[in-house]
């Protein structure tokens, strides 16, 4: 049975760097698709900067041309936080309990998981794909992964995908794109070029839409 990836995020704006992650992924771990969920109310950062209507709209712009990816608002249609425990759920209620499902998570996310909400259920739902950069170590002796998040890698860690549908830590290395939502962000505030940074399609929505061009809050 092929997997499905699953990437979270508030997207705010998506950028290439989402998409070659999510294409690399998809690649190296036979995913039959990658669903983008953006975050409703995400909760454990500010407020996205854009409205909901348009993060949607970029993301959508952004994969039309990929028969893998998919738009999934399962977030929207629930009120609260989005917390991923129960966007995984939903998705295990939709898809059943043997079809394998893979979190995306960047290394960075992934070191700092143990704040999420039932973080340690999130094993019992899904696989964790963590992606990293060339030359990025990545292992028990982490100087940031907490004793927590320790003794989970270690029982967990895999260097090949299991037979199960869920429960295993696998690392896979990807291309080098040190592009941030942030500072394409800043970058647009100031009046400065994000081209070749972000999908064209979206490129050109968020400069129709004159997004992200005044300060956070009107500050």
């Amino acid at each position: 049975m092929q997997a499905i990836g699953i990437f979270g995020g508030t997207f705010d704006p998506v950028h290439l760097g989402h998409l070659r992650m999510a294409e690399e992924l998809a690649e190296g771990l036979a995913l039959a698709e990658v669903r983008f969920l953006p975050a409703a109310r995400p909760p454990h950062r500010a407020e996205p900067r854009s409205a909901a209507e348009h993060r949607i709209a970029m993301v959508k712009l952004a994969i039309a041309d990929n028969a893998r990816f998919r738009l999934d608002l399962r977030e929207f249609d629930r009120p609260g936080p989005s917390y991923m425990v129960d966007t995984l759920t939903s998705l295990r209620t939709e898809l059943g309990a043997a079809m394998p499902l893979y979190l995306l998570l960047g290394a960075d996310a992934f070191l700092g998981i143990p704040s999420w909400h039932r973080w340690q259920t999130l094993f019992e739902l899904a696989h964790i794909a963590v992606a990293h950069r060339p030359g990025f170590t990545l292992d028990a002796d982490h100087t940031q992964m907490s004793p927590a998040l320790r003794d989970a890698w270690q029982s967990r860690y895999r260097k090949t995908p299991s037979d199960g549908a869920a429960g295993d830590i696998l690392l896979r290395e990807i291309t080098a794109l040190d592009i941030s939502a942030s500072n394409i962000r800043t970058r647009l505030r100031h009046g400065h070029s994000t081209r070749y940074l972000l999908p064209e399609a979206t490129y050109h929505y968020i400069h129709s839409h004159h997004l992200y061009e005044k300060e956070p809050h009107g500050t």
